[in-house]
């Protein structure tokens, strides 16, 4: 489970980076992404697919969370 920091590029694209992999991809989906929640199955650029339980209310970012890789 690792900690993931979630920010906006410069562009306004959601960037998802996991430090200890020094792993940084584009957020290209995100399974609930309203105006009173955000979260569930996050898709990223290469593919890969991660989890966190839907918080209420939304996120401001950049912020730091825990999501589970979706296998």
């Amino acid at each position: 489970m690792p900690s993931v920091m979630v920010r906006r590029s410069d562009e306004g694209k959601l960037l998802f980076y996991v430090a200890k992999k020094d792993l940084e991809e584009v957020i290209t989906a995100v399974e609930v992404d309203t105006a009173e929640e955000w979260g569930g199955e996050v898709t990223l650029g290469d593919g890969e697919k991660f989890f966190i339980e839907p918080i209420s209310p939304p996120p401001t970012f950049p912020t730091t969370l825990r999501f589970k890789r979706v296998e």
